[in-house]
């Protein structure tokens, strides 16, 4: 490997929980093909692009220009920008560059959210994602990360094809398998972190030291060096107990080769090889040191982004939306959650669930909407009844088998509607996590229920002050009703660009932005969404009449996107309004402002499109037939889960209704087992099949 020594700094300068054996390059200069794995140096660009890893010890950074892979090292000060400042300082004396040579810059790590660059087009992501797609492009066949940094370490499973995350566990709180959990224990040694790995590999014997916590393991220590055993020998055991703490991490995430070792502690022998022993399996070492993996995983992002902001967005480069971005902002918040450790972070269960109290109170929060494979709905049915429907056994499978978010949260809230989820939310309090519900009224139309709904939004925020321990005022709140209202129409107005004839997103596209609005913070939404609304009314419009689809009933789960690419990719016809929870009814309503926020929230959410447990159920039925009506759809279909007790029982009366509108419907009840693909596909193909002939072949294009 050709290295241009530019050496700046000092190793002394270097934090040592992170930075076992660190090499003496701290600022250094290779030519990309010589790191990066030989299958993928095509898809380096030429775009100068850089990543910034600010880790809770150390921060590192990566610089992609004119062939050459730039890296620079420094201890992460007080105030992280300047911190981040200071590596591009490093960085640009090296590649002799200014700051406006930079084509985007890309934040990752512990302090990412504290960057900000207002001269250069910049994001931020999460190291899990980075250090995947940085241990990616270092050697293609990745399939499983070790990633130990100074204060956590992470099991991470990449789909080699992509570079992305597939599954990922984080240690808990405790520091043990953590590189400050070395450090001590070096420091009882009287050895450092340059020095305890070496010496552990000395080791003549097998010394047992608690794995499970660190206070007992430095009392271990202690004592073994009172019974006069060699350092070797404890250091060897020191990192045996860390390696066994980590690998713990690895039982939910397959162990599948090629593995890599990643983050500070990757330099560390001892580690490397008590891993080795206790996996079974030799850790490939790429051409770059590896505390550089999450750094550069965000340069090749940043270089991605640059090349997406630069293509040009001309109506034909638009002929259909490409959400690539969206999707990855809400992977990217989604594993935020569960990394930050700075806010209490809070999942819900059901749509009328008030959004604007967790964006006042300041939480981090998400719909605990995920389908679940097969195996996680057993683990949940084993809490639960067998005639409840599969969403609520995914909820507390997801629970049961540790879903990284799922186990991340602080509290689960609902605002009941459905019995089941009722009982769901029970369970989850007695087994999980504290879990409160508030109660919606059945009936909207009377006084009496709005007093009462007010005062439960009312109790909901004096939970969330509790937990955050943190006063919400009337303006705050004010504030945020505000901003949801403004997020609710921007959606409202996305859809109904699904009236034309040629729609410019899919059914599955607008999922996708409901997806983003239940995931995202809400402070980063409306940028995205007025540029994504601006990009697609762009796209021209025809006279070509299309088979247009409405697909109704229960709840169209996170992940639960099967029945939809059968309809639209395989099949090739356009759902162009959904009724259902995850689609648009929930943001179809607008808000009456008074001087009472809680009287506000109240009645919006007692106006939006009512869930099928409401009474009257007429209300719901209604604003169905209306919503098939206004997006001129030609046919239903009408989805829910088996057992599902509010859209399973009411299936006839809305049927019913659609027949009335001469509308033809499709009833389709399923599960998440995906055993029933091949029968469900017959059934969607036939029901086509049929519109179109009843429709006239030749009118109707299915595209």
């Amino acid at each position: 490997m050709n290295t241009e020594n530019v050496v700046k700094g000092k190793r002394s300068e270097l934090k040592g929980a992170e930075f076992a054996n660190v090499g003496t390059d701290v600022t250094m200069t290779v030519n990309i093909e010589d790191v990066i794995d030989p299958i993928l140096i095509k898809e380096i660009s030429g775009v100068t692009a850089m990543g910034v890893d600010i880790g809770s010890r150390n921060a590192k950074a990566v610089l992609l220009h004119q062939g050459k892979l730039h890296t620079a090292l420094l201890p992460t000060g007080i105030n992280m920008q300047e911190t981040a400042q200071e590596l591009l300082e490093e960085l640009f004396g090296t590649a002799n560059i200014k700051l406006e040579d930079i084509g985007f810059i890309v934040g990752t790590g512990y302090g990412r959210v504290s960057l900000n660059f207002t001269t250069v087009p910049c994001e931020i992501l999460t190291e899990i994602s980075c250090h995947a797609m940085g241990a990616h492009y270092l050697n293609a066949g990745t399939r499983t990360i070790v990633d130990i940094g100074g204060q956590d370490a992470k099991a991470i499973q990449v789909d080699p094809a992509t570079g992305k995350v597939v599954k990922f566990r984080m240690n808990d709180k405790c520091a043990a398998g953590t590189g400050r959990f070395l450090e001590k224990a070096a420091a009882l040694l009287d050895l450092d972190m340059f020095t305890v790995g070496p010496e552990s590999l000395k080791s003549t014997k097998d010394l047992d030291v608690s794995s499970q916590c660190v206070v007992f393991a430095e009392s271990e220590v202690v004592s073994h060096r009172a019974k006069g055993e060699l350092e070797a020998d404890i250091s060897a055991g020191v990192h045996m107990a860390s390696a066994r703490r980590v690998t713990t991490l690895l039982r939910v995430i397959p162990l599948e080769s090629d593995i890599v070792f990643t983050g500070g502690v990757s330099n560390n022998v001892g580690m490397r090889h008590a891993l080795e022993r206790l996996l079974g399996k030799t850790i490939v070492v790429p051409h770059l040191d590896m505390v550089y993996a999450g750094a550069l995983g965000a340069a090749v992002y940043a270089q991605r982004m640059a090349i997406e902001a630069r293509r040009p967005k001309t109506s034909e480069a638009m002929a259909k939306a490409d959400l690539s971005d969206l999707t990855r902002r809400i992977e990217d918040a989604e594993l935020s959650l569960v990394e930050r450790k700075d806010v209490k972070k809070v999942g819900y269960l059901c749509t009328y669930t008030p959004h604007e109290m967790f964006t006042a109170a300041g939480v981090a929060y998400g719909r605990l909407d995920k389908c679940g494979a097969p195996e996680v709905v057993n683990a949940g049915e084993v809490i639960t009844k067998s005639v409840f429907c599969d969403m609520s056994k995914s909820v507390l499978g997801h629970f049961r088998t540790k879903d990284p978010f799922y186990d991340a949260l602080d509290q689960v809230v609902t605002f009941y509607t459905c019995d089941t989820m009722r009982a769901v939310s029970n369970a989850i309090d007695n087994y999980f996590k504290p879990s409160h519900g508030y109660v919606v009224p059945r009936t909207s139309g009377k006084n009496s229920s709005r007093d009462f709904f007010r005062q439960e939004i009312i109790n909901f925020k004096k939970d969330m002050e509790n937990l955050t321990g943190k006063k919400i005022d009337d303006e705050q709140l004010r504030e945020s009703i505000r901003l949801h209202d403004k997020l609710r129409k921007m959606i409202r107005k996305i859809s109904e660009l699904r009236k034309r004839n040629r729609p410019p997103l899919t059914g599955s596209d607008f999922l996708e932005i409901t997806r983003a609005y239940r995931s995202i913070p809400a402070q980063e939404q409306l940028p995205v969404l007025e540029e994504l609304y601006a990009r697609l009314s762009a796209v021209p419009d025809d006279d070509v009449p299309r088979l247009r689809i409405m697909i109704a009933g229960g709840i169209m789960a996170d992940g639960d996107r099967r029945v939809m690419d059968l309809l639209e990719k395989d099949i090739g016809v356009n759902v162009v309004v959904e009724d259902h929870c995850t689609g648009l009814s929930s943001f179809y309503y607008d808000r009456a402002e008074t001087d009472d926020p809680y009287r506000d929230l109240a009645n919006a959410y007692l106006d939006q499109a009512p869930c099928a447990r409401q009474s009257p159920i007429s209300r719901r039925i209604e604003f169905s037939g209306m919503l098939a009506q206004e997006y001129k759809v030609d046919a239903v279909l009408y989805y829910f889960l088996k057992f599902c007790p509010s859209f399973s029982q009411t299936k006839s009366l809305f049927i019913r209704k659609y027949q009335q509108l001469q509308l033809p419907t499709l009833e389709l009840d399923t599960d998440f087992s995906q055993g029933d693909t091949g029968q469900i596909k017959t059934r969607l193909e036939a029901f086509v099949e049929v519109l179109k002939e009843s429709k006239g072949a030749k009118k109707l294009c299915a595209a």
